[in-house]
């Protein structure tokens, strides 16, 4: 009975301490610190699986034959963030387990314990069953597609579970049934979910029950308002009223139902009268006023109404010829200076409309392609960048004006020639005085007096154009007392340049009209710049790249930029990433090294050829075409399709390449200039040095427009313009440029050096792409091979020679496009890492198009020779 007892009070002691136990973990406390555990083994499992897919294939060696000793030594060689036992969980459940679902674990995990600390309510059974599920259908299904890359990489997608699972089941309903049954699991767990699954099932079996239900629903609401209002209409108090009165009602109330019912008509008919009264309206406008001028009501809400620019017309006079005429009494005209038309800066804003376009292409692939999404967020330069200047517009002295015209007409009537009128146009820095002859009075005797002309107007230098093209006057081009300069500010905010159309649109500044000169580099198609030392080169090839920069996209424009003086360029460095195009083993993108230079050059010819090539099988004839059809996708990027950014070289001194280099950097820029157009490569070169063994015969023939600035002498404009002219400007930016027959005189825009270095900031903040643009290596057919592995220098092995060794052992393949490809290396680094690890005895000979033996078992050997090499 004793014992009875014992055992009885002991059971209940047990029961006791285990109903204690359950309280204790049933308590708040206690679920809360589990909860948390729960959620900080989450988080370290996460670290422990992101860290997997970058330092992985580092561990891969030491976590497939783990030495426990080795794993528990401090220096083991693991790289992964969460250590040793982190990698070996991340080996386990991703690897060995359920591939990428393995996060789902982690996903319970921190549900769990958000749950336990009661932050927020879960259903822990609903989610584990999803989680369960979600996990075991992305195994199967990435271990189906993506089971022939497991001997490829270190990471299997689908984990050894999905990979044998869907191989088990291929094996017993074959390939369309494991797809059949991937796909009704995923329905199935759908319709769990939600109820809506049935519905997006049902009408992507039966599209036209969407169109129906829209239908019905539009219909409905308008008869249960119709009857709604009818019941209320019918619920109405009705009061006894005499004889009278009923007539009296009745008629109203008849009243009432015609103007319902004519209400009800006039509804129904006002859509089709809304849709006539546009063209009626156009019609009588069109009849009533032939030119309406937009109304602010009309205008977009980013662009504000800009109001016409009257534009006053000089009159010729024509004067009696008096040989004792003072010259005061000539009627004279002074041209009004056009000022440009200038948009608000957010109609400047590009970046706000391509927003809304791509937003457009987002996640639909039968939309048109759009480029700009490769860059989606980025933001193009704003105009408050810019430095902006007071006194940027050229007041009219008329005391100037009327004092040069005067000394004109003296000098002309000193030596018998009379004219009939004079006009002037004041512009930045030049005035023309556009005079007209009397009859019978000889060109050529005016040309000759440019000489008196300049004494007696005490200028710099003068410029007679006899006669103006188009015009039946003759110019005199005059240096303003007070000259003013062009901001690049008022160019990029004018109305021309932001409407334009142009491709690559290059705004230079302002004629002598005071007009923006701006020209299409797309159909320049080359451009040489040229003039003496501090006249403006630098300043104006600044301005070019800027007004690219604010116009174009970088997924639009590449730039090549050689730059042998190594500072003038540097200042662009920070968009690399977004603009600028090297060799694929070049370390700088702008281009300094005149061996680099013949490099790039000769690249931009091989990537000339593929363009080609490309434009050859899509059946186009340029660029343009050749986009629109890959944007229409009309090219099928799987063939090597792909769209093609314009592609702008700019050479700041040429000469000096000439003098260095010779004939290997002329001939592939002269192959250059002559084909590239169609493809969208452009040049444009500069050079201090206008001679003609720097700009010859074929540079000329294949650079159509030209940009001169000041020049020392006749010869050299002649050299740069085919014509004198050069050699009369004032300098600080005064320039001619041609592209025909005549030149423009254009005073460039002034861009300074903090302006550009602002922008370039603004855009390398952005994000860009993660390399510059690779250009396609060149191999020089007239380079000697190596050989065999004796000419390999050992003493001076590449960098990534140990890492390529252990990748190559990994893989047990010894194949230098895998090195180029991993490493993303060019092809010639990675020969001279694959002729050295064979002259390490890591891999074997080569063996024709198939990949070399690895000599090499494992890490140990690879150390050991390693040490052997060093030794």
């Amino acid at each position: 009975m004793q014992t009875k007892k014992n055992d009885t009070s002991k059971s209940e002691k047990a029961v006791a301490m285990a109903g204690k136990t359950w309280t204790a973990l049933k308590s708040e406390t206690t679920s809360f610190i589990i909860g948390l555990l729960c959620v900080i083994f989450g988080v370290y499992m996460l670290l422990a699986f992101i860290s997997f897919f970058f330092t992985g294939g580092n561990d891969q060696s030491i976590l497939t034959h783990p030495n426990p000793s080795e794993l528990l030594e401090t220096g083991n060689r693991i790289q992964n963030y969460a250590g040793a036992r982190g990698a070996q969980l991340a080996q386990f459940l991703i690897n060995d387990c359920f591939g990428f679902s393995a996060f789902c674990i982690i996903i319970f995990l921190v549900v769990t314990g958000m749950k336990l600390m009661k932050a927020y309510q879960f259903r822990i059974r609903n989610w584990f069953l999803g989680c369960a599920t979600v996990m075991i259908w992305f195994s199967v299904t990435l271990g189906f597609a993506f089971g022939g890359l497991m001997e490829d990489s270190y990471i299997y997608p689908g984990g050894l579970h999905g990979y044998n699972v869907s191989r088990w089941i291929c094996s017993q309903i074959g390939t369309p049934g494991l797809i059949l049954v991937l796909l009704a699991v995923a329905i199935l767990f759908g319709v769990a979910l939600t109820q809506q699954t049935m519905g997006v099932v049902r009408k992507a079996l039966h599209p036209s029950l969407k169109a129906e239900g829209v239908s019905a629903q539009a219909e409905t609401p308008k008869a249960d308002n119709v009857s709604r209002q009818e019941e209320v209409a019918a619920e109405t108090i009705t009061v006894p009223l005499t004889d009278a009165e009923q007539t009296e009602e009745e008629k109203k109330e008849k009243k009432e139902s015609f103007w319902k019912s004519w209400t009800r008509r006039k509804q129904k008919e006002e859509p089709k009268m809304k849709e006539e009264e546009p063209t009626e309206e156009k019609e009588t406008e069109t009849e009533s006023a032939p030119a309406p001028e937009p109304t602010p009501a009309q205008a977009t809400p980013k662009e504000a109404p800009v109001a016409p620019v009257k534009e006053e017309t000089s009159k010729a006079i024509d004067l009696p010829i008096e040989p004792e005429e003072k010259a005061e009494d000539h009627p004279f005209e002074v041209e009004p200076v056009r000022k440009e038309e200038k948009a608000e800066e957010p109609a400047f804003e590009v970046s706000n409309d391509t927003k809304e376009e791509d937003q457009e292409y987002k996640g639909d692939i039968t939309q048109p392609y759009n480029p700009r999404l490769d860059l989606e967020f980025y933001h193009f330069p704003t105009l408050d960048l810019l430095n902006t200047y007071q006194n940027n517009e050229p007041d009219i002295d008329m005391e100037e004006q009327n004092a040069n015209k005067n000394r004109i007409i003296k000098v002309l009537r000193s030596f018998g020639i009379e004219i009939s009128s004079i006009k002037a146009s004041v512009g930045p820095t030049i005035t023309l005085y556009e005079i007209t002859p009397a009859e019978g009075v000889r060109i050529s005797k005016i040309r000759n007096l440019e000489d008196d002309i300049a004494l007696s107007l005490s200028a710099l230098g003068i410029r007679i154009i006899a006669p103006i093209p188009g015009k039946g006057t003759i110019g005199i081009e005059v240096p303003n007392a007070n000259p003013h300069i062009v901001p690049m500010s008022s160019i990029l905010s004018s109305k021309k340049f932001q409407e334009t159309t142009y491709d690559l649109p290059v705004a230079l500044g302002k004629t002598i009209t005071n007009e923006v000169f701006m020209v299409d580099l797309a159909k320049a198609p080359h451009m040489l710049v040229a003039g003496a030392t501090g006249q403006g080169k630098s300043v104006g090839l600044n301005a070019i790249v800027t007004s690219l920069l604010y116009k174009k996209h970088p997924s639009e424009l590449k730039f090549v930029i050689i730059d042998p003086k190594k500072v003038e360029f540097a200042i662009y460095a920070p968009i690399e990433r977004h603009f600028l195009a090297k060799l694929p083993d070049a370390s700088d993108a702008i281009i300094t090294d005149v061996t680099k230079v013949v490099q790039t050059l000769n690249s931009l010819c091989v990537e000339m050829d593929n363009r080609y090539k490309l434009l050859q099988s899509a059946g186009c004839r340029n660029i343009k075409e050749y986009n629109a059809k890959f944007i229409n996708r009309q090219l099928n990027p799987e063939n090597g399709h792909h769209f093609l950014p314009y592609i702008v070289i700019i050479i700041d001194e040429f000469g000096d390449l000439i003098m260095t280099a010779g004939k290997e950097v002329e001939l592939p820029i002269c192959r250059i200039a002559q084909l590239a157009r169609a493809v969208g490569i452009h040049a444009i070169i500069a050079t201090q040095r206008p001679t003609t063994n720097i700009i010859t015969g074929t540079i000329k023939a294949n650079f159509p427009a030209r940009v001169a600035f000041r020049v020392a002498s006749m010869m050299d404009s002649r050299t740069i313009l085919d014509r004198p002219g050069a050699q009369q400007l004032i300098g600080k930016g005064d320039m001619l440029y041609l592209q025909g027959n005549d030149p423009v005189r254009v005073q460039c825009a002034f861009v300074d050096t903090p302006e550009v270095e602002r922008i370039a900031a603004f855009i390398g903040k952005q994000q860009g792409y993660p390399t510059a643009f690779m250009l396609p290596e060149y191999v020089d057919e007239n380079a000697e091979a190596s050989g065999s592995s004796a000419d390999v220098d050992m003493n001076r092995l590449d960098p990534l020679f140990e890492e390529a060794a252990r990748l190559l052992i990994y893989h047990q393949q010894g194949s230098t496009s895998l090195i180029q490809r991993k490493f993303s290396i060019g092809y010639n680094r990675a020969g001279r890492i694959m002729d050295q690890l064979e002259k390490a005895g890591i891999v074997g000979p080569a063996n024709g198009s198939k990949a070399r033996e690895v000599l090499c078992l494992d890490e140990n050997d690879l150390q050991m020779r390693m040490s052997s090499l060093k030794d």
